[in-house]
């Protein structure tokens, strides 16, 4: 493996967490006015629906399904399901989901760089995390043929052996992506930049939205009305 393969995977996907989480953490603290979405929909209902609820639907799913599937140990659900049989459904279910996510994203895209006043009052950042967003479904959906040339999950096995090495602090992990296809690896790599400008762009409400799970424990809120109390004796 050469120098660049063990900076970019081997040292760079613990500065991007390192960022992602620290960064967040102190957007938080010090600028929760910015912790926000900054919907546009009062500038312009048309195509935001269709496209958010695709997008939602399609990144949401790829989210949760990368997540659980890279880093979930091989030995916990081999019994039931072979590495080859669950590229087959990853390749299915994240093709569907990848396809969802591409056109709602195309549509919110398209919307935000041809509407004259949404341009004026986007961010550069706005932009250009939808445009990485855009380039990242793509790369995915490109590994599909790629995988469909190994359907044994071998590859498959290395990346997720790969991010969890890089999870559990474990040496070796770069050498676990050696034979791995260029498209793969920069799937990779820009999934890793995403983490890292994260805490920098609208991308942060996000986490509000994990965190509005809470609601389900949370005590009930008591409202007393105003009026009533003040016409009580």
């Amino acid at each position: 493996m050469s120098y660049l393969d063990t900076f970019i995977f081997g040292i760079y996907p613990y500065i991007c967490l390192a960022v992602f989480f620290v960064g967040s953490l102190i957007r938080f603290d010090r600028d929760q006015y910015t912790w926000k979405s900054d919907s546009s929909q009062l500038l312009r209902k048309k195509q935001l629906r269709i496209g958010s609820i695709f997008f939602h639907i399609g990144v949401l799913f790829l989210f949760f399904g990368h997540f659980f599937g890279m880093l979930t140990p091989h030995f916990l659900y081999e019994p039931f399901i072979t590495a080859g049989q669950k590229q087959v459904m990853a390749m299915a279910s994240g093709g569907i989901a990848g396809v969802f996510g591409f056109i709602g994203l195309t549509i919110l895209l398209h919307r935000r760089l041809t509407d004259d006043r949404i341009r004026a009052t986007s961010r550069p950042s706005d932009i250009l995390i939808a445009v990485l967003l855009w380039l990242q479904l793509f790369l995915g959906l490109a590994t599909i043929p790629l995988s469909g040339q190994h359907l044994d999950g071998s590859v498959m096995m290395k990346l997720a052996g790969w991010a969890q090495h890089i999870v559990t602090l474990r040496g070796g992990a770069v050498e676990l992506l050696s034979g791995v296809d260029w498209v793969f690896k920069l799937h990779m790599f820009l999934g890793m930049t995403i983490f890292l400008i994260f805490p920098f762009t609208r991308l942060v409400h996000v986490w509000s939205g994990f965190a509005s799970i809470t609601y389900l424990v949370r005590p009930y809120q008591i409202v007393r009305s105003r009026k009533f109390g003040m016409g009580r004796k």
